[in-house]
C-alpha cells in the first residue's frame, strides 16, 4: 500500500484509536499520530519509523512488525498479548509534529493522565523528550526513569523512534526500550542486545 501526498494530506486532523490490552503492562505513548498511521490506523505505522525494529532487536516481539499497510493479527497479537498498548500525548494527525501547539501539549498531558489512571498500566513510557517537557511542564527532564504521578504506575520517557531522530541509533532504542520492558515485566530475548539493569539516561541537547 501507498499514499500520494494528496491521500495522506487527506487524513490530516484525524485521531487512531489507542490500543490498549489487557491486562496493560506496558503503555508507550508517542507524540501524536502521523498522517501514515491516520491512514492505516496502526500506529508507527510510515515506512521508516523504527519502533518495530527497536521492538524485535530488544526481543520483545519474536518478529518483525511490519505495520505500514496496517496491522494483521498475527502481528498485533505480538503486542496484545504481551500487554503491550500504545497511544499518543496528543491526538491529532500531522505531518510534522511541531504542527503542535503549547495548548494540544498539557491538554495531551490531562489527557494521558486520565488515561493512565483509568487502565492502570505497570509502566508509561512516553517516547521524545521534547513532548514530554512541553506536555508536563518539565523543562530541565533528560530521558530515562521519571518521578511518577501515579501510584502503581512507573514513568520513563525514552527517544522517539522516528527516523528523523539523529540523537538515537536503533541499537540505542533497543537497548532502552528492552530495559523499560523488563521494568513492566515483559519477558525479552536476552540475547539480542545486551541491556543494563536500569535504562540508561541519553540526554539529548
Amino acid at each position: 500500500m501507498g499514499f500520494s501526498r494528496a491521500e495522506l494530506d487527506s487524513y490530516r486532523d484525524r485521531t487512531v484509536p489507542d490500543l490498549l490490552p489487557q491486562p496493560l503492562r506496558l503503555l508507550f505513548v508517542g507524540i501524536n499520530p502521523g498522517l501514515w498511521t491516520a491512514a492505516t490506523g496502526a500506529h508507527f505505522a510510515r515506512p521508516g519509523n523504527r519502533f518495530y525494529p527497536a521492538l524485535h532487536r530488544a526481543g520483545i516481539t519474536p518478529t518483525l512488525i511490519n505495520a505500514a499497510d496496517g496491522y494483521v493479527p498475527e502481528e498485533l497479537a505480538q503486542l496484545t498479548d504481551r500487554g503491550i498498548g500504545i497511544s499518543n500525548v496528543c491526538p491529532r494527525a500531522t505531518a510534522r509534529a511541531d504542527e503542535l501547539t503549547a495548548e494540544e501539549f498539557h491538554e495531551g498531558a490531562q489527557r494521558l493522565d486520565r488515561l493512565v489512571r483509568a487502565e492502570h498500566p505497570a509502566v508509561v513510557a512516553v517516547l521524545g523528550i521534547t513532548a514530554y517537557r512541553a506536555a508536563f511542564d518539565r523543562p530541565k527532564a533528560v530521558t530515562g526513569r521519571q518521578d511518577s504521578p501515579w501510584p502503581g504506575t512507573e514513568l520513563f520517557v525514552a527517544p522517539n523512534p522516528s527516523g528523523l531522530n539523529a540523537h538515537s541509533s536503533l541499537d540505542d532504542l533497543a537497548r532502552i526500550y528492552g530495559d523499560i520492558a523488563c521494568a513492566a515485566g515483559i519477558a525479552v530475548d536476552p540475547e539480542d542486545t545486551p541491556r543494563s539493569v536500569e535504562p540508561r539516561d541519553v540526554k539529548h541537547p
